[in-house]
């Protein structure tokens, strides 16, 4: 069931949770999705919330929490004690959900939760995940599934699925292991059903299997779903020992979270470590003053370059009225271009060794989109002319300039804004910081200097 969570609907709710009419307000949520009832939770207090909270059953409690914003549900689990989180909480999370909700808690209430817990081999995967690297496979990795020696039948197999039924969420396949635990293959649950009981598994299995290590970052892991069309993949260790599994849901949040960072970088400021709404004003400074001031600094160099062409300007005017025509088509283009490769790279569609291909692509797109504005630029100082004396006799010469000056700063700007992120990534950088104020700052000096060296070259002995 859906609802439309409008301002009225929260009103008559929070009424309702005033006057302890639990009735009510179990009515208002019941047939709600967590998705819906966690939206619920982000609009009321935390008094309000526990309320809701309380009235759910366990696992639709579990799911609610889950469905929180991090820094709300770092709030939320403040009002629980150490055993309510353990026993309330984790027992009915998979151990990737149950690590990252542990790792958000203080470091001694991380203790105090996994102690409380009851069933301790759990505990122990917990503590096993969040020791990786939380952007690396083995942090984002759930450590339910269900494997199956290689040896064994598959009335064997179909055993043990029911026996790990009740802790694997989502059974998409089954993960065939050596007598060493090392991952040898998969088989599929159509396979098996098809398969006679009596046969053997390394008769049916299939041995192509792709899997990640528990090193791979979690956007390459990401990226390799993509390709092959993956809702679950297996994580190895070093050894190729089968240690857990990353489903689909996983993927989404992984990416979720890394176009977010990558807006926000492009953006020419650092990436939020929480939601916006629960960024303090403070912290909004901290993340966006610091590169403010770069970009100031930079910009800063075009009052410079302009006054290494200070006396063309005072003979000329007219000149002047074309740069900020000038250097913002070059920064829009660059601008372009960046967020372009940005997010090829991203996405995997490119790759750092494919520099001359792009360059060359890039070229001519520069070259065909600088003719069209050029011309435009052209006629735009040419038709004015006819209407208004504000160009003189000489009009002919200015457009000129404007024109060849567009079609060499928007091919210049385009040109920049697709090798440059190619360059950082080269560096080890990340492509996401040659964002498009950086781009349009650079393009805006360069193209001062590709606008008055024109000017210089076509109207000499006419207005300079």
């Amino acid at each position: 069931m859906q609802v439309e969570i409008t301002q009225e609907y929260l009103d008559t709710l929070s009424k309702s949770i005033a006057n302890a009419d639990e009735a009510v307000v179990f009515a208002y949520v019941k047939e709600l999705h967590p998705a819906d009832i966690a939206e619920i939770l982000h609009e009321l207090n935390l008094k309000e919330s526990r309320y809701i909270y309380d009235l759910l059953d366990e696992q639709t409690a579990t799911d609610v929490l889950l469905e929180l914003e991090e820094d709300v549900r770092e709030k939320f689990l403040a009002s629980f004690s150490s055993k309510e989180i353990a026993e309330q909480l984790i027992d009915n999370m998979d151990s990737d959900d149950a690590a990252d909700v542990i790792s958000e808690l203080p470091d001694k209430v991380q203790g105090e939760v996994l102690q409380q817990m009851e069933d301790r081999e759990q505990a122990s995967d917990i503590v096993d995940l969040m020791n990786y690297d939380e952007h690396s496979a083995g942090g984002i990795m759930g450590k339910e599934l269900i494997r199956v020696h290689v040896n064994s039948t598959a009335l064997e197999c179909v055993r043990e699925i029911r026996s790990q039924a009740e802790n694997v969420e989502n059974i998409f396949t089954i993960y065939v292991v050596d007598d060493d635990e090392k991952l040898v293959g998969l088989l599929s649950l159509k396979k098996l059903i098809i398969s006679p009981t009596r046969s053997t598994i390394s008769e049916i299995y299939d041995p192509k299997v792709i899997s990640v290590k528990t090193n791979t970052d979690a956007e390459e892991v990401a990226n390799i779903m993509d390709k092959y069309d993956l809702v679950v993949v297996p994580v190895v260790d070093g050894l190729s020992r089968l240690v857990g599994r990353i489903t689909i849901d996983d993927v989404v949040d992984v990416r979720r979270e890394e176009e977010t960072e990558d807006v926000q970088k492009m953006a020419g400021m650092e990436a939020l470590e929480d939601s916006y709404s629960s960024t303090s004003v403070l912290g909004m400074l901290k993340k966006r003053a610091g590169w403010l001031v770069i970009l100031f600094l930079g910009e800063s160099l075009t009052a410079t370059a302009m006054s290494f062409f200070e006396n063309e300007i005072s003979k000329a005017v007219i000149l002047a009225l074309f740069i900020p025509l000038i250097i913002s088509s070059g920064g829009n283009t660059g601008s372009q271009a960046s967020t372009l490769v940005i997010r090829a790279l991203a996405l995997g569609e490119v790759s750092v060794r494919e520099w001359w291909s792009i360059f060359r692509k890039e070229i001519r797109v520069g070259l065909v989109l600088g003719l069209i504005l050029g011309v435009i630029g052209f006629l735009r100082v040419a038709i004015w002319a006819q209407f208004v004396d504000v160009y003189g006799p000489h009009w002919m010469a200015i457009a000129s300039t404007v024109g060849i000056s567009l079609v060499g700063v928007v091919l210049w700007g385009n040109t920049i804004g697709s090798l440059f992120p190619l360059i950082l990534k080269r560096l080890g950088l990340d492509p996401a910081v040659s964002s498009a104020p950086f781009v349009a700052t650079l393009v805006d000096i360069t193209g001062l200097l590709i606008y008055f060296s024109v000017a210089s070259f076509m109207l000499t002995g006419i207005l300079l």
